[in-house]
């Protein structure tokens, strides 16, 4: 494998797994009836408009599958992803007084 297509990969695959944590967050916060929107916001009020995530939105399946609140955070942590997966453990904790 070339230097050159090795770099390319490893972007690409990135790329790849940080849809999918992208679309597991949608899916369990809508799962939940929570805006992922909002929760992004709350977590990263500072940045712009997350193009990926509005996108993921609007094609987001909700009972394509199951999320259980252990593995999106899990998810969340393993990308870096603390501020979100800390407002995501605020709204399990409300969810779990219900």
């Amino acid at each position: 494998m070339e230097y050159e297509n090795r770099d390319e990969w490893i972007i690409k695959k990135y790329q790849q797994d940080e849809a999918t944590m992208i679309q597991l967050f949608v899916t369990w916060s809508l799962q939940n009836e929570l805006d992922p929107v909002q929760l992004y916001q709350r977590a990263y009020p500072a940045q712009s408009k997350n193009e990926a995530l509005v996108r993921a939105v609007e094609e987001a399946d909700p009972t394509e599958f199951e999320i259980s609140n252990e593995t999106l955070l899990d998810v969340l942590q393993l990308f870096g992803n603390d501020d979100l997966a800390f407002v995501a453990s605020e709204e399990i904790e409300k969810l779990d007084r219900k």
